[in-house]
């Protein structure tokens, strides 16, 4: 009977070095959601790629920085607390000279770690090999790693190269989700996570990460293949609250707009979405609300 290889795969390092634009290179479908902005990625996002012989189960953790609030000491908790109950830790990290120091943070929290662990050096599309040389000498010397590869997720360069990289470190096993499975996320979750990534994409820098996003319906017609979804954004200031619907709505429309049809990929019919916005002042820094909103810290 064949071999068959299965694991678990935690993607870490800073915020914003694209750990979820990596998972969903690997995967080939939109699982987590990405923006410029730090802290975007707020669970443990699980995707799965699934070949004929391995299957590889990745969590892409929120970015490890050191928290200002209740829902950043979850996330980072969320984020240290698979490094050990993982097959593998691929560490991302982008490719400047000097190591950042959330880098070396991160560095600092692996020395406690057994897995083994990759580095990977996304972004080099934007440098030259003899820097990119330099860069892998001076992480060399921070830890030991198992294996350096150097690849650009948005580019797609050197992920076949990963992929076979990370085969040979999962054990045999079972197969633990269907082949046609990429990801355990329930699809509300999905859901609000897209209408925050839109929200986020078209605020740009106009109001800070404050925002959350809760699905209070998702239910689909009888007669006809659509799926009628009411969500609710949160905000921490009424001022943020006037940004986010905009000039006589235009704002919230345009962010409805955008959401709808990633959704409509993703549960493959139509989508009627109904928007609303409310004010939830300090929301980050309440265990009540950051339960309500999918952060739970007894999941981490």
């Amino acid at each position: 009977m064949k071999k068959f290889y299965s694991g678990f795969v935690s993607l870490t390092g800073r915020p914003n070095v694209g750990k979820s634009t990596l998972m969903n290179g690997l995967i080939g479908e939109k699982i987590a959601i990405t923006s410029h902005k730090p802290q975007t990625t707020r669970n443990k996002i699980t995707s799965i790629l699934t070949e004929d012989d391995f299957q590889c189960v990745f969590l892409d953790t929120p970015g490890i920085h050191k928290p200002r609030h209740k829902l950043g000491e979850y996330m980072v908790r969320a984020a240290e607390n698979t490094f050990n109950e993982v097959d593998l830790v691929l560490f991302l990290i982008e490719p400047t000279e000097q190591p950042h120091p959330l880098d070396l943070y991160v560095i600092e929290r692996l020395k406690n770690v057994k897995t083994p662990v990759i580095l990977v050096i996304n972004k080099i599309d934007t440098i030259e090999r003899e820097k990119l040389l330099a860069v892998i000498d001076t992480y060399s010397r921070l830890y030991d790693f198992a294996e350096v590869l150097p690849i650009s997720a948005i580019k797609s360069t050197n992920l076949d190269e990963l992929i076979n990289v990370i085969r040979k470190y999962l054990p045999e096993g079972p197969q633990y989700f269907p082949g046609d499975m990429v990801t355990d996320q329930p699809e509300r979750q999905i859901a609000a996570e897209i209408i925050r990534e839109k929200a986020l994409y078209l605020l740009q820098d106009e109001i800070p990460h404050g925002i959350a996003v809760e699905i209070t319906g998702m239910k689909k017609r009888a007669d006809k293949n659509m799926v009628d979804v009411d969500a609710t954004i949160y905000c921490e200031r009424d001022s943020h609250k006037g940004i986010i619907i905009g000039k006589q709505g235009a704002m919230l429309k345009r962010i409805g707009a955008t959401a709808r049809h990633d959704m409509e990929r993703l549960l493959g019919s139509q989508i009627y979405l109904q928007l609303w916005v409310k004010v939830k002042k300090d929301w980050r820094d309440s265990d009540f609300l950051l339960k309500n909103f999918g952060y739970d810290k007894r999941n981490v």
